[in-house]
């Protein structure tokens, strides 16, 4: 099989549309790996760097650059060997220095959320005000206490290593039947973990199975420009799941912050009972969004990929 892959190297980082980027110049599949790669540790490392976003972007944006860089890796790790696995540790290490900022942050999107339940009266301005007050002082002592100017040095000294080590990757021989099997692996993660009871399902499984749509969404990116309009579309239901998902994870964090003795105790008994009927509707929600999207077998989606293949534009 031809070794040749219709993306873009822009494909990483905003850009085109999926439309334009089908139009590019072909490319071979290691290359297309290695471009995305760069073009992901781009991003988070200019998160980091550009002194024109505030903490709270920058980490937003970081975090984001991260996750696609993170689900690549997922994918070429068999390719890569022990140098992918100490790249993904090294990677999850990284995301995991401005975790205490992104939990205040977290919980103050959670907050906004719930102004939009269903059928349930709303917290008073007055209270909300307050409860952002709270999540506010948190977030500002945990972001400059984790985004220092030692930690961004230290930060971007990494990815700039693992940039240029993309050069070295031994991924000359990979084709796309190679990357389609590996896409369809992490297809079939998912599939794994979606749960048979949504409402009865366990916070934590279904953190997990977000962490796997996470993947899957991004290393999707990979594959669209084959068929753009396909692409756009598996993306964008990707993307609604993983907001679901990730709704209901912030709901739980918000949750957390109310514990005994935590900045938002005051409020617990206001606040769990629209917690818990948000996490509803999210579930409701994701669980008829998941059916759709990985409703095929993990065989009969990498035959879909393949087919795209086979049938690309010359």
């Amino acid at each position: 099989m031809a070794n040749n892959l219709l993306v873009s190297h822009s494909l990483a980082v905003p850009g085109p549309r999926l439309d334009k980027l089908a139009q590019s110049d072909g490319m071979h599949v290691p290359d297309v790996l290695r471009n995305v790669a760069r073009g992901a540790l781009g991003e988070a490392r200019g998160a980091i760097l550009d002194p024109g976003l505030d903490e709270a972007t920058a980490i937003h944006d970081f975090r984001k650059g991260m996750k696609r860089w993170r689900a690549l890796l997922r994918l070429v790790e068999p390719f890569l060997g022990d140098e992918g696995r100490r790249l993904r540790v090294e990677a999850r290490d990284l995301a995991r220095l401005l975790a205490g900022a992104r939990d205040a942050r977290t919980a103050l999107d959670a907050l906004a959320d719930l102004g939009k339940l269903q059928d349930q009266p709303p917290l008073s301005p007055r209270t909300v005000a307050s409860i952002t007050e709270r999540l506010d002082a948190v977030r500002t002592q945990a972001e400059g206490a984790s985004l220092t100017p030692e930690t961004r040095a230290h930060i971007d000294a990494l990815l700039t290593a693992a940039s240029e080590g993309t050069k070295y990757w031994p991924v000359g021989d990979v084709d796309f039947r190679a990357l389609a099997a590996e896409v369809a692996r992490h297809y079939r993660r998912v599939r794994d973990a979606i749960p048979e009871d949504w409402h009865d399902s366990d916070p934590e499984a279904l953190h997990g199975l977000r962490q796997r749509v996470v993947i899957h969404r991004y290393q999707m990116e990979v594959i669209a420009p084959l068929w753009p309009r396909f692409g756009e579309f598996w993306i964008g239901e990707a993307q609604r799941l993983r907001d679901r998902l990730g709704h209901h994870q912030d709901l739980i964090i918000l949750a957390d912050f109310t514990a005994p003795h935590g900045p938002l105790a005051p409020w617990r008994s206001r606040l769990l009972p629209l917690i818990t009927a948000r996490r509803a509707e999210h579930v409701t929600v994701a669980a008829r969004i998941a059916g759709r999207l990985f409703a095929d077998s993990p065989r009969s989606f990498r035959r879909r990929l393949l087919a795209l293949w086979d049938h690309r534009a010359p």
